[in-house]
C-alpha cells in the first residue's frame, strides 16, 4: 500500500480529512445495513436531538503501521463494548458490536494509505461516533440515530511529546458522583472546555479533577486517566465510579503486571501525591503522557523520577506497550488486530 504524500513527522493532533467514512442509520427500530461514504458533511434538522440535548457518544482508536509493514488496530473489541455502555447510558440504541469491528475495519482498509508509516511518531485515529439525528423539542430520548467512523492521521497529543507536562489542580469538576463521568459521552468533555482553556492560559498543559463530592480524591485529566508510582516502585492506579475506564489504562495495567510490577487499583487520596515519585497521564491520544509537576494554588509538587525526563517505571510501561502497537514485542495477549 503506498502512502499518501504528507509530512508525517510534524503531523500535530488534528483533523484532516481522509477518502472514506463509515455510516450507519437506525430508524423505525433498526439499524440500516451501513457502508462507506465519501462525503464528510452531515445532514440534519435544526432540531436534531444531538444539537438541543447533546445526545451522543463516541469513541477513540488508533490504526498503527508495524515495523514488518503490517497494519494493525489495537483492541478495537473494548471500544465497541464501552460504546455499547455508553449508549445504554444516555437511552440510545446499542450499535452491534461485532459489527463496530467490521465497521471499523471497513474504514481503516478503505483509508489504510493514510496510517502514518512505523517510526513517523504519527498514527491514525479512529473515531466512531453515534447521535440522536430527529427534531426532538421536548426532553426526552430521539427516536432516530446515526453512527459513524472518521479516520485521520494525526502526530503527538502533547506538543512536546514525552517531555514531563506541567497540570494544575482544578476548582472545577468534571463529573458528578452518579453522573456520566464512567461514560464517553460528549456533554462530558463539554463541561471539561472552560477549565482546559483557563489551564492554557495560565500556562499550564491540563488539569488534574478531584472528585466532586468531596474534593479529595484524585479522578483523572479532561481526556485522560491518571498512574502515579510510589517509591517502591509499585504502581498506583485511581479507581472511582466517575472514571471513564481507559483502554489504554487498562492495557497498561496488564503490562505493568506482566513485566512482575506491583499494581493497586484504589481511591488515592490527594494528600497522598506528593509521596509519589512518578505520574502519567494515560489514554489512547497520548498513550502515557509524563507528568513532572502538578500545581495546587501555587504551590508545586513536583516528582522527583520524572520530572524533567520520563520516569523510569513509565517509561517501561511506555516502550513495552507501544512495542508491542508496533510490533516489536510480543502480543501475547492477542490485542491487535491486522487489516488485511
Amino acid at each position: 500500500m503506498e502512502k499518501k504524500n504528507i509530512d508525517w513527522s510534524n503531523l500535530g493532533f488534528g483533523y484532516m480529512a481522509t477518502d472514506k467514512r463509515y455510516v450507519a442509520n437506525y430508524t423505525d427500530g433498526a439499524w440500516d445495513e451501513g457502508g462507506l461514504v465519501d462525503d464528510p458533511n452531515i445532514t440534519m434538522n435544526e432540531c436534531a436531538g444531538v444539537l438541543q440535548y447533546a445526545q451522543t457518544v463516541f469513541e477513540g482508536l488508533k490504526a498503527y503501521t508495524t515495523e514488518d509493514g503490517r497494519t494493525v488496530m489495537f483492541r478495537p473489541d473494548l471500544n465497541a463494548s464501552r460504546l455499547a455502555d455508553s449508549a445504554r447510558r444516555l437511552e440510545m440504541p446499542v450499535f452491534p458490536e461485532d459489527r463496530f469491528i467490521d465497521a471499523v475495519y471497513q474504514t481503516v482498509k478503505a483509508n489504510e494509505a493514510y496510517v502514518p508509516p512505523c517510526g513517523s511518531g504519527a498514527t491514525l485515529y479512529i473515531r466512531p461516533y453515534m447521535f440522536g439525528i430527529n427534531p426532538v423539542i421536548g426532553v426526552k430520548p430521539a427516536d432516530d440515530y446515526q453512527f459513524r467512523i472518521f479516520t485521520t492521521p494525526v502526530g503527538p497529543y502533547f506538543k512536546g511529546g514525552a517531555k514531563p507536562i506541567t497540570i494544575k489542580v482544578s476548582d472545577f469538576d468534571r463529573a458528578a458522583p452518579h453522573g456520566t463521568g464512567n461514560i464517553k459521552a460528549g456533554l462530558n468533555y463539554a463541561m471539561s472546555l472552560h477549565a482546559i482553556v483557563t489551564a492554557h492560559a495560565e500556562g499550564f498543559d491540563e488539569n488534574m479533577y478531584l472528585d466532586a463530592g468531596t474534593r479529595t480524591y484524585v479522578e483523572e485529566t479532561g481526556g485522560a486517566n491518571f498512574l502515579f508510582v510510589d517509591k517502591d516502585g509499585k504502581v498506583v492506579i485511581p479507581k472511582s465510579d466517575s472514571i471513564l475506564p481507559s483502554i489504554t489504562r487498562r492495557s497498561l495495567t496488564q503490562v505493568a503486571k506482566d513485566l512482575g510490577l506491583e499494581v493497586e487499583e484504589r481511591k488515592v487520596a490527594f494528600s497522598e501525591v506528593p509521596e509519589f515519585v512518578e505520574c502519567g497521564l494515560c489514554g489512547t491520544a497520548a498513550v502515557i503522557s509524563p507528568v513532572g509537576c502538578v500545581n495546587d494554588h501555587g504551590k508545586d509538587i513536583v516528582f522527583k523520577n520524572g520530572c524533567d525526563e520520563m520516569g523510569p517505571v513509565i517509561k517501561k510501561l511506555y516502550d513495552t506497550l507501544t512495542g508491542i502497537q508496533m510490533g516489536r514485542l510480543e502480543d501475547k495477549h492477542d490485542w491487535l488486530y491486522e487489516i488485511k
